[in-house]
C-alpha cells in the first residue's frame, strides 16, 4: 500500500468515526457524504470507475439530500436533551476505536480467501463477466456498504422511536 491509499483510509476511517460520534444529526449526515466521498475516491483509486461512481452519486449524493431533508422535517432537541443524548452516545460507541483497531489488524494480518463467490457464469452476457469475473471484489464492497447504510438506518430510527416513547 502508498502512503496516499493510507492516507485515504486513515481520513475515511476518522470521518465514518466522527459521523458516529457527533452530536448533532446534521454534522452526522455530512460526515456521512464526506466518508463516502473519500471511500468513491480509494475505490478510483482501485481502479473501479462505475462502482466509485455509483458511490460517490447514490450514497454521498442522493442518500445525504434524503437526510438533510428528514432531519429537516425533525423537531430539535433543547440543550439538555442534546446533552444527554451525547452522554448515551458516548458510552454506547465507546468501544468502537478498539473494535475497528482489532479488525483492521485481523484483516491486514489473515490472508483473504473468496473462494466460496461464484466465478462467472457462462454466457455471452458481458455486464454478467465483468461482474463476477472483474469486478467480483467491487460487488462485494457494496453489498457491504449498503448493508451497512441499512443496518445504520436501523439503529437509528430503533433510537429514535425509543426517544419518542420516553416523552
Amino acid at each position: 500500500m502508498t502512503t496516499i491509499d493510507l492516507l485515504l483510509l486513515f481520513l475515511m476511517m476518522s470521518a465514518a468515526m466522527w459521523t458516529v460520534m457527533t452530536p448533532g444529526l446534521l454534522y452526522s449526515a455530512i460526515g456521512l457524504a464526506l466518508t463516502s466521498a473519500i471511500l468513491s475516491v480509494i475505490m478510483f483509486q482501485l481502479n473501479a470507475p462505475l462502482a466509485a461512481v455509483f458511490e460517490l452519486s447514490v450514497c454521498a449524493g442522493l442518500i445525504t439530500v434524503v437526510f438533510v431533508a428528514a432531519i429537516s422535517l425533525t423537531k430539535p432537541m433543547s440543550k439538555q436533551q442534546e446533552a444527554q443524548h451525547a452522554k448515551t452516545r458516548l458510552k454506547r460507541y465507546l468501544a468502537l476505536p478498539v473494535i475497528v483497531v482489532v479488525l483492521g489488524w485481523m484483516l491486514w494480518s489473515a490472508p483473504l480467501n473468496f473462494d466460496f463467490l461464484p466465478r462467472g457464469i457462462a454466457s455471452g452476457d458481458e455486464v454478467r463477466q465483468v461482474l463476477w469475473n472483474t469486478r467480483r471484489f467491487d460487488l462485494i464492497g457494496q453489498i457491504i456498504v449498503i448493508l451497512t447504510g441499512v443496518f445504520g438506518i436501523v439503529v437509528l430510527f430503533k433510537n429514535r422511536g425509543k426517544e419518542e416513547a420516553e416523552k
